[in-house]
């Protein structure tokens, strides 16, 4: 069992205040609206959230993967949309960390640290999701320019976002070989944002296209060298599936809270529903499977700090664990809710909602199992 130090338990109950102080009371109207909640990115760049796992010579807070992942779960637990915000600038702000020169850590990775921008991730496509090496957008070198054009898809932070890291081919012929990353700053000729997707779950979180018509960048925006774009974001997924681990893990734990509350309310046959052994036993495996999703989180994130060898794998069965686990439990939540549960005047529905898309983005489930076969075989 991994032991908190003093700090990160701090930082838990720091965050869980603020979560339910200030995340909790709007979580059910952002849902409901859609609204971007740009108030709860203010209070979380204000408490150093956004780049807490960033040295603080890059204007992040200095903290360990650990207590980030903490931040997430805490966040996760009350409020999904807003978790979404601390996710997304982790997967925007690995890229540069794990590959940016100084120039590009100063220009790129400090503003986002510090909470002063967004940033955000595209590689999706319409025609390339899972399977990276089919994405169509391409960066064309002109003198000291890259010329992109293409289209990105289901892009969280898309047109809310400053910074984007972009994934586009310099040589098709290549195959994975031939894809590159590159800065994109909004406002850029030729960059443009299309539709917003009305989404299940996580609804306060933007997701819309990104449109690129011979949009052009400086060469010194290339991150890393051409080629390398590959290996960049299959580094950078291996380190941020652990926050979308914890986001799951969080959702799961509220759900449960919730349930557990209900359950002591609720009266039926003359006493509350948690006397009854069919809802103790649900209770019972809802947070055994919630524990045990905790310590394969936690163990993933202590791995990421700890460069450890089988990163790939223990960051895909914590994100794959994790959130089959939040849809389970969120499921199991709103059927003891009952009639109650399928109604949005209760936050369980939003929950279970929210679960789902954990086990899609970042890589979906069945990739994971992928991830961590060949892991197996290889060793």
């Amino acid at each position: 069992m991994i032991r908190l130090t003093e700090e990160q338990i701090m930082l838990r109950q720091m965050t869980r205040e603020l979560a339910l102080e200030k995340f909790a009371p709007r979580a059910a109207e952002i849902d409901q609206t859609g609204e971007f909640p740009w108030d709860n990115v203010k209070l979380l760049a204000d408490y150093e959230l956004l780049g807490i796992n960033v040295p603080e010579e890059y204007g992040g807070a200095g903290s360990d993967t650990l207590s980030h992942a903490i931040a997430i779960e805490e966040v996760a637990r009350v409020c999904g949309s807003t978790s979404v915000i601390l996710t997304t600038q982790a997967l925007a702000i690995a890229p540069v960390f794990l590959a940016g020169t100084d120039e590009q850590k100063k220009k790129y990775l400090t503003p986002m640290a510090s909470g002063k921008v967004l940033g955000a991730f595209g590689l999706t496509e319409p025609g390339a999701g899972s399977d990276a090496s089919r994405i169509s957008t391409t960066a064309a070198r002109d003198g000291d320019y890259y010329v992109l054009n293409g289209v990105k898809h289901f892009i969280t932070n898309g047109g809310e976002a400053e910074i984007y890291t972009i994934v586009a081919m310099t040589d098709k012929s290549k195959g994975v070989k031939g894809i590159s990353t590159f800065f994109v700053e909004k406002g850029t000729p030729g960059f443009t944002f299309g539709k917003k997707e009305s989404k299940m779950g996580i609804r306060g979180s933007t997701t819309r296209e990104l449109i690129f018509e011979n949009c052009r960048i400086p060469k010194e925006n290339l991150l890393g060298r051409e080629g390398e774009g590959f290996k960049i974001v299959m580094k950078s997924i291996d380190h941020t599936r652990t926050g979308v681990a914890a986001q799951a893990l969080g959702i799961a734990q509220g759900a449960l809270d919730a349930a557990l509350e209900y359950s002591k309310q609720r009266e039926q046959f003359g006493q509350p529903i948690c006397e009854f052994q069919g809802i103790q036993f649900m209770l019972a495996d809802m947070a055994t499977q919630i524990e045990a999703a905790r310590a394969l989180v936690y163990q993933s994130a202590v791995a990421i700090d700890d460069h450890a060898e089988d990163l790939s794998k223990i960051s895909a069965m914590a994100k794959l664990f994790a959130s089959d686990t939040a849809m389970k439990v969120t499921t199991d939540a709103v059927q003891i809710f009952g009639g109650y549960g399928y109604s949005t005047e209760y936050p369980v529905e939003r929950y279970m909602r929210d679960a789902k898309i954990t086990q899609i983005y970042e890589g979906t489930n069945q990739i994971q199992r992928i991830v961590i076969a060949r892991s197996l075989i290889k060793q």
